[in-house]
């Protein structure tokens, strides 16, 4: 499986609008456009998760968890992770408590972080979660259905 966009290139720099907008960022805060391929077969739905295992936390952070993405789909639009459009997929929390996408969002420092996106291609309709999922509990779920996984990764900092 490929996972692609046309937002931002893997290992580049994220532009602005995918920032978060708050912690004194002035970013958009709006998820990239996403598109893969070469999808298994057997697929039966997807979950995206945007994680920054650079976060000074224990687990890292998660920006984003959308997941009972309909097997059909190939691409997510820039924007899906606003709360309303997600269609029929179902958007979860993200570490800052909020329903949804939050973009990047480090502590100032002298190295950027990594965001990187993951689609699991999964074995089920729908992993039976609700909106109240976590990112951690979205790939704790998918991890006995995932069928294959791709996945991208974009770099932000701030200076100190």
């Amino acid at each position: 499986m490929r996972l692609t966009s046309t937002t931002f290139g893997d290992g580049a720099t994220t532009p602005t609008s995918m920032v978060y907008r708050g912690f004194g960022l002035e970013g958009e805060n709006r998820s990239p456009h996403l598109q893969w391929s070469d999808v298994p077969a057997g697929t039966k739905s997807f979950a995206m998760v945007l994680h920054d295992p650079d976060a000074p936390t224990s687990g890292g952070f998660y920006h984003w968890a959308m997941f009972d993405i309909p097997a059909d789909a190939r691409e997510l639009p820039e924007g899906a992770g606003a709360r309303g459009a997600a269609g029929a997929a179902i958007l979860g929390h993200n570490d800052f408590g909020e329903k949804g996408y939050s973009g990047m969002c480090p502590p100032p420092g002298d190295a950027p972080h990594h965001y990187t996106f993951t689609l699991h291609a999964l074995d089920v309709p729908t992993l039976g979660l609700d909106e109240n999922a976590t990112g951690a509990l979205v790939e704790f779920a998918s991890g006995g259905h995932t069928l294959a996984t791709a996945s991208i990764t974009g770099t932000f900092g701030r200076p100190t």
